[in-house]
């Protein structure tokens, strides 16, 4: 993840689009549901608009192609664009919550502006089928990781309850502090499970991004293994490069997503890698789709 995620309307234009989709649901009697033929294997595999950079596609073209290769859903989407991903069978994976990779929730003082923004992004999730909503920690900036750890469990307490009345998943994105994002406070798995643990609830999990946690502590199969229970999503990207997994980069994905299927994992794997300069992005989608296949 690169950018802040945030809604991008207005309270009155999020509850407007909410009430929009909430009829349409109602007319077509269905929810959000993935792609008639999605990919084989034991994972739902998602992803992210950044494997389309490089093409001139619009979204309505994105979801067509995302469909056409068997893809479950798009990831850090808003209600602005669930239609049109209802439209080619597509689920919304992880919808924005409002809060930012530098200001999160971390930091009290943006802890009532954020729990307006993630209830109201709960809400439209559930309305939806979306079963996920993201959360970012937010960057120390003077916090230590020990009091970091407290606000972070504070907010999620509080938001715990609309959480679970309405069968949506917040997810603690795992970002490294090493590369892309200096000073990000959930940079180890360790510090995010610490936080789930103290949550103490089935609707606060984390977003293992693989790209971010190989390059903090490596390791990945045992770690996600042993911590499976405190994970609700996946993100995938090559390292170094942050491009499509292939030779030139350090990772085994089609190992790594076998021992995730191996947990029992129901959840969704989603890729947010951006293809090489050169690459064609759209067989580059159908090479990496294929290769976790497992």
């Amino acid at each position: 993840m690169r950018l802040r995620y945030s809604l991008p309307i207005g309270r009155r234009g999020f509850l407007t689009t909410l009430g929009s989709l909430t009829a349409f649901s109602i007319v077509s009697g269905t929810a959000f549901r993935a792609a008639a033929e999605p990919r084989k294997g034991r994972l739902k595999q998602g992803l992210c608009l950044g494997v389309f950079s490089g093409t001139k596609l619009d979204m309505e073209g994105k979801c067509r192609e995302a469909a056409r290769l068997g893809a479950y859903g798009i990831d850090l989407v808003g209600p602005n664009d669930f239609p049109v991903l209802k439209k080619y069978g597509l689920v919304p994976t992880m919808v924005p919550g409002g809060t930012g990779i530098q200001s999160g929730i971390n930091d009290k003082n943006n802890h009532e502006k954020m729990l307006r923004s993630m209830e109201e992004s709960i809400k439209a999730a559930a309305e939806a089928g979306a079963p996920n909503v993201i959360a970012l920690a937010g960057d120390r900036k003077g916090i230590s990781d020990e009091e970091g750890l407290d606000n972070t469990v504070l907010f999620l307490n509080n938001i715990k309850k609309v959480a679970e009345d309405h069968g949506v998943t917040v997810c603690m994105e795992l970002l490294n502090s090493k590369v892309n994002h200096p000073g990000y406070m959930c940079d180890h798995t360790s510090w995010g499970v610490e936080a789930c643990k103290r949550v103490g609830s089935p609707r606060i999990k984390l977003l293992y991004d693989i790209y971010h946690m190989q390059i903090m502590e490596g390791d990945i199969i045992r770690t996600v293994q042993k911590n499976i229970q405190y994970i609700g999503h996946f993100h995938t990207a090559g390292n170094p490069g942050r491009h499509q997994f292939d030779d030139t980069q350090e990772m085994n994905y089609t190992g790594i997503c076998k021992g995730i299927a191996d947990t029992g994992y129901k959840g969704c794997l989603s890729h947010e890698y951006s293809p090489s300069k050169g690459k064609d992005p759209l067989e580059t989608l159908d090479a990496m789709l294929r290769l976790c296949e497992v």
